[in-house]
């Protein structure tokens, strides 16, 4: 395939990869293979992944914030709870392999749309100002999403929803605001890791960015404009689409 073929599908699958990161999750799903089928090898297609997803989320917090659709304190504190994690999963990533770990997300993701489900009754999904029940149990998941996101990244946004939707009893779109400004600031040190071991490739990179950018912008829109339902249908057919593939079923 000639190179410029290369960049232009790169960047479509960034876009489409961004769109449903922010509404769902598992986009790296679909990154993460395209940079092995152009020649990356896994650990240095871990690395470039990580610059999509910054400029990913910079892009959708920029586009929730255009749409008053914001609480950056609240989301800066959650955040702070990942970055222990978040380098020592980048650490360990660079060595040990993720087969097993894949295995254990689908039957998770599985569980994880089960629960997506059935609506909370008496909720505005829609209610930013309001102040929302916190469980204690939201910072110990955190720090367990922060390594998890280090160290591989596919998936997490499902385990950042869950958490943020089941122990902050917030709506859809409140998860999804959150949980972009989470994983941008988490990405920070997380890629900082892959820049110093040289797992990095920035041609590459910095296209899947554009696209991801790109993707992450309108994703942030649809998820306001669409509201809770479409997030809830984005959201199950992703799930259901990422555990079949890591369970190998087709």
């Amino acid at each position: 395939m000639h190179e410029y073929w290369k960049l232009l599908l790169l960047f479509g699958v960034g876009s489409i990869a961004g769109f449903i990161n922010v509404n769902a999750g598992g986009g790296s799903t679909i990154t993460l293979p395209s940079l092995i089928f152009m020649g990356l090898d896994s650990g240095l297609a871990n690395g470039t992944n990580r610059v999509g997803i910054l400029f990913q989320n910079i892009s959708s917090v920029s586009s929730f914030r255009h749409q008053k659709v914001h609480q950056f304190r609240q989301s800066f504190i959650l955040s702070l709870f990942t970055l222990p994690g978040a380098v020592i999963g980048a650490l360990l990533s660079i060595r040990v392999s993720n087969e097993w770990f894949q295995r254990i997300l689908a039957f998770v993701m599985i569980g994880i749309v089960c629960s997506m489900l059935f609506k909370r009754s008496g909720q505005n999904s829609t209610d930013i100002g309001r102040n929302h029940t916190q469980h204690w149990l939201i910072y110990p998941a955190m720090l367990g999403i922060g390594f998890y996101g280090g160290f591989i990244q596919a998936g997490v946004g499902y385990l950042l929803m869950a958490s943020l939707y089941h122990l902050l009893r917030i709506g859809l779109i409140q998860v999804n605001m959150h949980k972009v400004f989470i994983v941008m600031i988490y990405t920070i040190p997380a890629l900082s890791i892959f820049i110093w071991t040289g797992n990095v490739n920035w041609g590459y990179g910095l296209i899947l960015a554009a696209g991801m950018a790109f993707g992450g912008w309108m994703g942030a829109r649809t998820a306001v404009k669409g509201g809770e339902k479409m997030i809830r249908m984005i959201l199950i057919l992703a799930i259901l689409l990422m555990a079949v593939k890591l369970l190998r079923i087709f």
